[in-house]
């Protein structure tokens, strides 16, 4: 109870960090603190506690665990042993022969494709449109920003703002700013699935938990958006909703053109993987001999405070915040990779899953350039608007991140 009573005066702390980061700005309304608080609360209280919903996160790590096994099948045929088909030789070790670029990261490209098709089909533009309807009812959004993101808990932060990119220019700078935080508050459906694969041995049904990070993460994002950047005065909302644009003709074009974005996608992790990894030895081989600690120690000790506001012991806080700065400096993949990999050494049960929904989002430097450049080409007009609330959107979307794991520490015993 102790520890769910740190949570709660964490979330609570969080929110007034997010206010004085935007400067204690006017303009915060009492229905925005309520309908974000009692969103996220509502939302994880179904996930978490509710029958019902706890049952279908079995079906959804039933799910995600089909799509490996196909994708298995298909990635064995093209690389074979490489790929998760039968070993030539005796594996010395458990997990020796994983190699994570023919064997998990093809998920990708599989994902990239049904979600094309489910697009195409009508299916997620019309779970969007719901959830878009109650974004906007909430929190007094217009119907453009509401859609966005809700999309977000399905697609990325580029291909959301894409759904609505008729309407970008007309947005307000405080809808423009909730529509970038939400983007790197919450993850795609192509990554969950990848990272939910990693995740199975080290979190029972990580599946569905994500998917419940995602969607924790939409109220949080708005709530700490707006409380950085309120509305304008006299804002009065468009209620009218933005719709989906078809993108494909038929199912075959969405079917290839999916999985040549999944190819994009793929290509854009592990070259980023690559890159921000090697850039962090680095910066360790130059600080460790002068400082001895390493650039991941020392962001340990920065996040710190943060893991202590979602309700983590002290004794467990270093290790949670040496993930949080890993997934900023580096990317979530990492800090996933690294908790999947170390089996949550160090970290109780409810640490582990404080950790796991807090890390769901695209939240780092990488990420927030990618949302930049694609932004700033759909809506050029507004390049100046875009880019001015880059940094603050990051700031924004580490806080809501960090409100999604207080909300699950208050929920969880």
């Amino acid at each position: 109870m102790t520890l769910q009573l740190q949570s709660a005066a964490g979330l609570l702390a969080l929110c007034l960090l997010a206010w004085a980061c935007g400067g204690f700005r006017r303009g915060v309304t009492l229905r925005v603190v309520v309908a974000g608080l009692a969103g996220q609360l509502a939302l994880g209280a179904a996930m978490l506690h509710v029958a019902p919903f706890r049952a279908a996160f079995s079906y959804v790590g039933d799910a995600v665990s089909a799509l490996a096994r196909a994708t298995t099948a298909g990635t064995s045929l093209v690389f074979g042993y490489l790929g998760g088909g039968p070993l030539p030789f005796v594996e010395p070790f458990p997990g020796a022969a994983f190699i994570l670029f023919f064997q998990a990261l093809p998920l990708v490209l599989l994902v990239g494709a049904l979600s094309a098709l489910l697009y195409h089909w009508r299916v997620l533009p019309l779970l969007v449109g719901v959830m878009g309807r109650i974004v906007t009812a909430g929190f007094g959004l217009g119907g453009a920003a509401g859609f966005s993101i809700a999309a977000n808990v399905f697609v990325g932060m580029v291909e959301a703002p894409l759904l609505i990119r008729a309407w970008l220019a007309r947005l307000t700078r405080s809808e423009i700013f909730v529509v970038m935080v939400a983007g790197l508050a919450t993850i795609s459906g192509n990554t969950l699935v990848v990272y939910a694969t990693l995740l199975a041995p080290v979190v029972p049904d990580a599946a569905g938990q994500l998917l419940a990070a995602s969607l924790i993460a939409a109220p949080a994002s708005v709530l700490a958006a707006m409380l950085m950047i309120p509305p304008e005065p006299g804002f009065v909302p468009d209620p009218a909703q933005a719709k989906a644009a078809p993108l494909y003709t038929s199912s075959m074009e969405a079917l290839v053109q999916g999985t040549m974005d999944g190819l994009q996608l793929l290509l854009g992790i592990m070259a980023t993987l690559i890159v921000f990894v090697a850039l962090v030895a680095l910066v360790n081989l130059a600080i460790e001999p002068l400082t001895g600690m390493s650039l991941q120690s020392l962001a340990g000790w920065v996040f710190r405070p943060l893991a202590l506001a979602m309700g983590v012991p002290w004794a467990e806080s270093a290790i949670i915040g040496a993930s949080l700065g890993v997934k900023l400096v580096i990317n979530e993949f990492v800090a996933y990779l690294n908790l999947a990999q170390s089996g949550g050494a160090g970290l109780s049960e409810r640490s582990r899953l404080i950790l796991t929904y807090a890390l769901c989002g695209f939240t780092n430097i990488g990420s927030l350039g990618i949302m930049l450049g694609g932004m700033c080409a759909m809506c050029p007009e507004r390049r100046a608007d875009i880019v001015a609330l880059g940094w603050p959107s990051l700031l924004a979307a580490t806080l809501a991140c960090c409100m999604v794991g207080a909300t699950v520490g208050i929920l969880t015993p």
